[in-house]
C-alpha cells in the first residue's frame, strides 16, 4: 500500500528539477496528458529518453522533461490522444460512453514508478487482488510502454489485477509466456518475426558471414538469441556479436569487424543506440559494408541525411509498414495551436510535462512513423473490447454493466474487427495475427524506399525487388568466410564456424552431394563407382565370362576331350585288364582314378556364365572331392610300389597284413569319407555363394564365387597332405627299374600339378579381372590332364605299340634283375 502523502512526495521529487528553469520552460498543458471520461486508459510513452542514467545514493524519481526529447515518440503520444478523441467522437463505437486517458512520460525503465503507481492506485491506496465490486479506479487498460525493458519492469504491477497491457513496441519473446504475463498483449510483432525477415534477407542475397550488434538489454539480447537459433540449420555463420551500451568503444568493435573481414552488419537496437553507432562508423571511416537495420530505427529521419552516410556502404532495413491514419495531421495542427507556455507552479503530476515548444507541426508529422499503427490499433482494440463488455448496440450501451479490467482482458483476447483494412486479432499468446513488414533501402536521396515485403497472414510471403537497390559497389556484395569449393570437393571445417573451411577432393569411390551434406564425401554403393572429384556415382559394369566366350568354349571342349580320353583309356584298360601293364598301373584302381578324373572335369563347366549358388557349389565340390580320391589312389599306389620292392623284403609281416586286409581300399575309403565330412562342415558353416568383387576395379563388378578359406581349411589341408605324401612315396621309388618305374611317372605328374598351381597363384596375384575364372578352369583342366597324359598315356602306348613289353615274362625279368642288384 502506498499512502497519499508518499505519492505526493514522489511527485514533488519529480518536479524539483523543473522548478529551476520555471521562468523559461515551455510545457504542454496537463490536459494533453489527462482527459476525464467514464473509463480511463493509461498511457506510457517515452516522450523523452534518459540516455545516460545517473547513479543515485538514495531512491529518487526521474524528471523526464529534463532528458532528451524523441520526436518520433512524441508523435506516438499524440497518436494515442488522437485515437481516444476519434473514438469519443464516434457514434458506432462506445456510444454514450466517454473514454479518458492518463498518460505519463515513461523515459526510464527503472525510475518511472510514480506514474505507474498512480495508475493502479485508488485514493492513494494500492489494493492487489481486490474483488471487482470494491472501490477501484476507472482504469480498464494500459497502452504501452514502448521498450521491452520498460515493459518487463512495470508489467508485474498490472498483471496482479489482470489489468490489460497492450504494448505497441515491446517485442521481447518473454511476453508470449502467458503464465508470467497473463494480461499482456501487443500490437507489434515479436522479435521472432523481425529476425525471420532479417534471416530471409541474408539468405536471399546468399550472404554467409555476418556480425550482429544489439543493444545490451532484454530486447537486444532476445533478438540475438533468436537469430542464433534461427541460423542454426542454415549456412549463415555469426562471425561476431556485441552488446552495445553507453560505454561501448566503437573503435574496438569496428576494428574487430575489420579483422574478421565481415561485410554484413546487423544492428538490432533502438534509434538512440543506433545513432551513435552509425555516426561512429562515419567518423572512423568504416566503408564497404551492408547494414541491416531492425524495425526500431530503419525509418529514422536523421541518419539517412547525415554527412558521409553514403561512405559506410548500403543500408537495408526491416520496418513497420507506413500506414496513413486519416485525420491525424489535422489533429496535430489543431493540438499545436492550443500549446502555450506555463509557469512551473501549475499543478501537474510527475512526468506529465513536456519541453516540446521547439517541435513544430511539420516536425511531428514528418517524424519517424514507425509503430504508429500499433499505437492506433492498441487503443482501438481496448475500445472494441470495452464496447463488447458494455454490450453496446446501435446508439447506446448497457449502463447497468460496469466494466472491469479482467472483463476487458477477456474480450481483448477475442478481438476480431477491421481497422484501416486490417483484421485486428490476437493469438493465444497475445501476439498480433495481423500486420506485415516492409523491407526498405536508404536511397541516395536520404529516404527509406520500400523494396520488398514480408507478410505473415494468411500465409507467409517474402519478396524483394533487388533492382531498386543501389549497392555501394557494382553488383551484389558477397559475404563469405571461405570461397565455395569446386565441384567434387568436400568442405573441411576450420575452427568453430561452418562457413570457414578448406576444400578436399573426394577420392575414387566417393562423391559429394552439396544439397545433402557438403562437408562429407559419401561412399558409393557397392554397385556404383566414381572417379576422383565426383558429385555423383555411376553404375559399375558387371563382368563375368559367359559360355559364349571363345576361351570358355576352348576349355569346355578340352574338358569334353578329357572325358573322351578317360573313357577310351578305361575301355582299353578293360580289354587288357589282365595284362601286366594294367595290373602294374593299379588294376581296378585305374578305373577309379579315371572315373574320378571324369567327374572332376564337371567343375570346369561351372566356371563360366553368371554365378549362382548351385554354380558355386558345383565349381568347387566335384573337383575337391574326387581329386582327393585321385590323390589318395596315387598315394596308395606309390606306397605299394615302395612296399613291393623295398618293404616286402625287410617287413614281410607288414606286407602280408596289407595284402590280407586290402589296406589300399581302406585308406581310399577313409580319405574319401573324411573329405566329404570336411566339405559338409565347411558348407554348413559358410556356404559357397556368389559375391561381387569391387576392390580391384573402381568401375567394374567382377562376379565371383566366394569361398571362405578358414572354413575350407580342413579340405585344403587334406589335399596338400595327400599331395605331399604322394610326392614323398613316389620320390622314394625313383631308383626302381626303368621300364617298371611307376613312381617316376607319378613324381612327374605331381611336378606338373605343382607347377600349374604356382603359375595360377602368380596370375591370381597380378590379375583380378573376369578372366581369372578362365585361368582357374584352365588350372583345373591341366591338373586333370597331368595324370591322364603323364601316367595313363604311356601305359596306353605300351599296350598299343609295344605289346612285347606287356608280357608276364618281361616283367618277371625286370623284377629278377632289380632283386639281384639290390642284394649285392
Amino acid at each position: 500500500m502506498v499512502p497519499t502523502t508518499m505519492k505526493h512526495f514522489l511527485a514533488t521529487l519529480c518536479l524539483l528539477g523543473s522548478l529551476v528553469h520555471a521562468s523559461t520552460q515551455c510545457t504542454v498543458s496537463a490536459s494533453e496528458f489527462q482527459l476525464e471520461g467514464d473509463y480511463l486508459i493509461g498511457g506510457l510513452f517515452d516522450i523523452h529518453h534518459d540516455s545516460a542514467p545517473v547513479h543515485h545514493d538514495r531512491p529518487e524519481a526521474i524528471d523526464c522533461s529534463s532528458t532528451k526529447l524523441i520526436d518520433s515518440n512524441y508523435r506516438k503520444f499524440e497518436l494515442m490522444r488522437f485515437s481516444v478523441e476519434e473514438i469519443n467522437n464516434s457514434t458506432n463505437l462506445l456510444p454514450n460512453v466517454s473514454l479518458g486517458y492518463e498518460i505519463f512520460d515513461h523515459c526510464s525503465d527503472t525510475q518511472n514508478f510514480p506514474g505507474v503507481l498512480d495508475l493502479i492506485s485508488v485514493n492513494g491506496l494500492i489494493q492487489p487482488w481486490s474483488e471487482p465490486h470494491k472501490n477501484l479506479s476507472k482504469l480498464v487498460a494500459v497502452v504501452g510502454p514502448f521498450t521491452s525493458p520498460q515493459a518487463l519492469t512495470v508489467a508485474p504491477l498490472f498483471m496482479m489485477n489482470l489489468i490489460p497491457m497492450v504494448s505497441y513496441g515491446a517485442a521481447s519473446s518473454v511476453f508470449s509466456r502467458k503464465q508470467n504475463f497473463p494480461s499482456f498483449l501487443r500490437t507489434v510483432h515479436p522479435n521472432k518475426d523481425v529476425i525471420d525477415v532479417i534471416v530471409n534477407i541474408i539468405l536471399h542475397f546468399n550472404w554467409r558471414w555476418v556480425a550482429f550488434l544489439n543493444i545490451d538489454d532484454d530486447y537486444g539480447n532476445d533478438g540475438r538469441d533468436l537469430f542464433i537459433r534461427k541460423i542454426k540449420d542454415t549456412e549463415i555463420c555469426l562471425a561476431y556479436t556485441k552488446g552495445l551500451n553507453n560505454n561501448t568503444d566503437y573503435s574496438k568493435v569496428f576494428k574487430r569487424i575489420g579483422t574478421l573481414k565481415i561485410p554484413i552488419i546487423i544492428v538490432f537496437a533502438p534509434e538512440w543506440t543506433a545513432k551513435p553507432l552509425i555516426r561512429s562508423a562515419i567518423q572512423l571511416n568504416v566503408t564497404k559494408k551492408v547494414w541491416i537495420a531492425g524495425d526500431a530505427w530503419s525509418l529514422n529521419k536523421d541518419l539517412p541525411k547525415e554527412k558521409g552516410i553514403k561512405n559506410i556502404g548500403t543500408v537495408l532495413g526491416v520496418s513497420e509498414p507506413v500506414v496513413t491514419i486519416p485525420g491525424f495531421s489535422d489533429f496535430i495542427y489543431s493540438s499545436k495551436r492550443q500549446m502555450h507556455c506555463e509557469n512551473a507552479g501549475q499543478q501537474m503530476f510527475c512526468n506529465q510535462v513536456c519541453n516540446c515548444s521547439n517541435l513544430n507541426v511539420e516536425d511531428v508529422i514528418a517524424a519517424d512513423p514507425s509503430f504508429s499503427f500499433p499505437v492506433y490499433s492498441a487503443v482501438y482494440a481496448i475500445a472494441h473490447a470495452l464496447h463488447n463488455v458494455l454490450q453496446c448496440g446501435t446508439g447506446t450501451c448497457n449502463d447497468k454493466i460496469t466494466g472491469y479490467p479482467y472483463m476487458v482482458l477477456a474480450e481483448l483476447k477475442k478481438s476480431n474487427f477491421t481497422l484501416l483494412n486490417q483484421s485486428i486479432q490476437f493469438d493465444e499468446n497475445g501476439d498480433p495475427k495481423f500486420g506485415s513488414y516492409s523491407i526498405v533501402f536508404w536511397n541516395h536521396s536520404g529516404d527509406a524506399e520500400e523494396i520488398g515485403t514480408h507478410t505473415f497472414h494468411p500465409t507467409i510471403n517474402f519478396f524483394i525487388n533487388s533492382s531498386k537497390i543501389q549497392w555501394y559497389m557494382k553488383g551484389v556484395p558477397t559475404s563469405l568466410c571461405s570461397r565455395e569449393c569446386p565441384a567434387g570437393y568436400a568442405k573441411k571445417q576450420d575452427g568453430i564456424h561452418k562457413c570457414c573451411f578448406s576444400c578436399e577432393i573426394c577420392q575414387n569411390g566417393t562423391y559429394v552431394n552439396i544439397t545433402e551434406d557438403p562437408y562429407k564425401c559419401i561412399y558409393c554403393k557397392e554397385t556404383e563407382w566414381s572417379a576422383e572429384g565426383s558429385t555423383s556415382c555411376n553404375l559399375r559394369v558387371v563382368e563375368y565370362v559367359p559360355f559364349k566366350d571363345s576361351g570358355a568354349i576352348l576349355i569346355m571342349v578340352g574338358a569334353w576331350v578329357l572325358v573322351g580320353l578317360t573313357l577310351a583309356t578305361s575301355v582299353l584298360f578293360a580289354i587288357n585288364y589282365n595284362t601286366p601293364v594294367v595290373r602294374s598301373a593299379g588294376g581296378p584302381m585305374c578305373f577309379l582314378i579315371l572315373g574320378c578324373i571324369s567327374l572332376c572335369s564337371l567343375s570346369v563347366f561351372f566356371y563360366f556364365d553368371k554365378p549362382t549358388v548351385s554354380f558355386c557349389i558345383l565349381r568347387f565340390l566335384p573337383f575337391i572331392l574326387f581329386y582327393t580320391v585321385c590323390l589318395v589312389c596315387f598315394v596308395v599306389r606309390s606306397f605299394q610300389i615302395v612296399c613291393i620292392f623295398k618293404i616286402a623284403a625287410k617287413f614281410p609281416k607288414l606286407h602280408s597284413w596289407w595284402m590280407k586286409y586290402h589296406g589300399q581300399w581302406l585308406i581310399i575309403t577313409v580319405a574319401f569319407v573324411t573329405q566329404m565330412l570336411l566339405l559338409i562342415i565347411a558348407y554348413s558353416n559358410e556356404p559357397v555363394k556368389p559375391y561381387n568383387e569391387t576392390f580391384s576395379y573402381s568401375d567394374k563388378i567382377i562376379l565371383h564365387c566366394g569361398i571362405n578359406l578358414k572354413a575350407s581349411s580342413g579340405s585344403v589341408f587334406l589335399l596338400l597332405s595327400l599331395c605331399s605324401l604322394c610326392f614323398i612315396f613316389s620320390y622314394t621309388g625313383k631308383d626302381l627299374p626303368k621300364n617298371y618305374n611307376e613312381a617316376k611317372a607319378i613324381t612327374f605328374c605331381l611336378l606338373v600339378l605343382i607347377l600349374t598351381w604356382i603359375i595360377f597363384a602368380t596370375v591370381h596375384v597380378l590379375y583380378h579381372g573376369k578372366y581369372i575364372q578362365t585361368f582357374n578352369a584352365l588350372a583345373v583342366l591341366f591338373s586333370l590332364y597331368s595324370f591322364l597324359l603323364w601316367y595313363f598315356l604311356p601305359k596306353c602306348y605300351i599296350i598299343i605299340f609295344q605289346p612285347h613289353k606287356n608280357t608276364q615274362q618281361y616283367f618277371q625279368g625286370l623284377i629278377q634283375n632289380y632283386t639281384k642288384t639290390t642284394s649285392l
